[in-house]
């Protein structure tokens, strides 16, 4: 059995440090936000090179209040790709604004930026981008198009821990980033997280209100906001986990070579590295034409796949009332019916790439 991801495994080569700052939190009595919260955001703040880091409990928290400090709401719309998790959508349509989606670059899976003019209009609010799968989008286009506009642009880069465009971070190239710690991604809380980074104190003081029930201080309550805290043992968590992300994205990065290795030539397509930035491989997403028959041959060998993601936003039964419709969106719609996710994390060993290698090929 190889699974897809082995969070256990994770946990053990850090027990120690974790189970360390665990107890810390338990024995302090302060549960919620506190000292071990504001000690992550300042060290996440630091690693994503802003001023500024807010710890919420989700990257959809993170999204929902990166664009109300924008001040998008109803009646406005923000542009976004529909090859993405529901939650980039989903906090769009929280505020009460319209998500207005262009296509993706058919290489990257990120959004298209030669699109986003066109989609345009006045009343674009913000604009998007998704660093899917833990490479950036193509940022220098989309920000030149942003800034000619007067037009924020709000990074989502839930899958994207560690990832660099040009030489930055992700999270420090628009006017706010927007990160997930859930579990699964490659720096995973012990249950939800999220942040968002910005280098505008006037944004951070907002999101720092909004999330804690719009209070600017103690029961003095300037806005209409949210129970969105951070609690500590996340923040601890994540706090040492952080310390150990370069070194695990390094890793990600070695077996994805592997697998080009390996897989070179075969018949599926290996994911498309950007040479404008720094992939951090949150998944492996290789391309089939005939992707169901090949999961569940894999399957049958006992190699468990994801999907990123089976269908687009727009053809969800949720979203039917996006305004958009098959064949609306022809790349991303091709691409959601062919990625495969193959297993990839920090501790997949050489051999068991191997064998997922060797399975593939023989499918």
């Amino acid at each position: 059995m190889i699974p897809f991801l082995d969070l256990k495994g994770q946990y053990q080569s850090i027990k120690p440090e974790i189970d360390a700052a665990v107890t810390k939190v338990l024995e302090s009595g302060a549960y919620v936000l506190g000292a071990e919260v504001e000690a992550f955001e300042a060290a996440f703040a630091k690693y994503c090179g802003t001023t500024d880091a807010i710890a919420v409990n989700s990257g959809t928290s993170a999204l929902h209040l990166a664009l109300l400090s924008l001040g998008v709401g109803p009646g406005d719309e923000a542009i976004t790709t529909p090859f993405t998790f529901v939650a980039t959508i989903a906090a769009i349509e929280y505020t009460g604004a319209r998500p207005v989606l262009v296509d993706i670059d058919p290489r990257t899976l990120t959004i298209d930026p030669s699109r986003i003019e066109a989609a345009m209009t006045a009343k674009t609010k913000a604009i998007v981008p998704v660093h899917l799968h833990g490479q950036s989008a193509d940022m220098s286009p989309v920000l030149q198009i942003a800034n000619s506009y007067g037009i924020p642009v709000i990074e989502d880069a839930a899958q994207a821990h560690g990832a660099e465009y040009d030489g930055r971070k992700v999270g420090n190239l628009g006017e706010l980033g927007c990160f997930s710690f859930y579990p699964a991604k490659n720096l995973g809380a012990y249950g939800e997280g999220g942040m968002v980074t910005t280098s505008n104190p006037l944004l951070a003081q907002t999101v720092r209100a909004f999330r804690d029930w719009g209070q600017v201080s103690k029961s003095n309550h300037a806005h209409k906001g949210f129970n969105y805290r951070m609690d500590a043992v996340q923040g601890a968590v994540l706090r040492v986990k952080l310390a150990h992300l370069d070194k695990w994205n390094a890793a990600r990065r070695e077996r994805a070579g592997w697998y080009r290795e390996l897989l070179k030539d075969s018949a599926v397509r290996i994911p498309y590295a950007a040479s404008y930035g720094t992939h951090v491989y949150h998944v492996f997403a290789v391309r089939s034409a005939d992707r169901d028959s090949l999961r569940e041959s894999l399957a049958n060998k006992g190699i468990e796949t994801g999907i990123h993601y089976r269908d687009p936003v727009h053809l969800l039964p949720a979203y039917s009332d996006s305004g958009y419709g098959r064949g609306d969106f022809p790349n991303a719609e091709c691409a959601a019916s062919e990625v495969l996710s193959l297993p990839l994390y920090p501790e997949l060993s050489r051999e068991q790439v191997e064998l997922v290698s060797a399975a593939i090929r023989e499918a």
